[in-house]
């Protein structure tokens, strides 16, 4: 089970890095070789399947979606706690909903990740 200091610790670590667009600490929460799939990975990436692998894949995407949307921004909602998961509920820089779901290893990287948009 995740403990709720690490979950919060993790959740404002990764919405900071986010906000500031610092990339390099996005990606040091994550394995090598995480899997993420988005809804927008089709659109940005091309990627029919809706799912990249790794930190190279993941860096070009999310360079990507940085140039397109300098505004992006991040403001937790509620942190949803698992056994080796958690959710992080967000408000955008759009004022949309989204959520993301992180599975976690033993060294408590993710490995893998979701995201989860409403279609407000």
């Amino acid at each position: 089970m995740l403990e709720s200091s690490f979950a919060k610790k993790f959740a404002d670590e990764w919405v900071s890095a986010w906000n500031r667009h610092d990339l390099d600490s996005v990606l040091s929460h994550y394995t090598e070789d995480f899997e993420f799939s988005s809804p927008f990975i089709p659109a940005v990436a091309g990627e029919p399947s809706g799912i990249l692998v790794g930190h190279k894949a993941m860096r070009t995407y999310w360079s990507k979606a940085l140039e397109r949307r300098p505004d992006l921004a991040f403001k937790i909602i509620k942190v949803l706690i698992g056994v080796n998961s958690l959710i992080i509920y967000y408000s955008r820089h759009d004022s949309k909903i989204g959520a993301e779901y992180f599975e976690f290893n033993k060294d408590h990287r993710v490995f893998r990740s979701s995201a989860h948009y409403a279609e407000q």
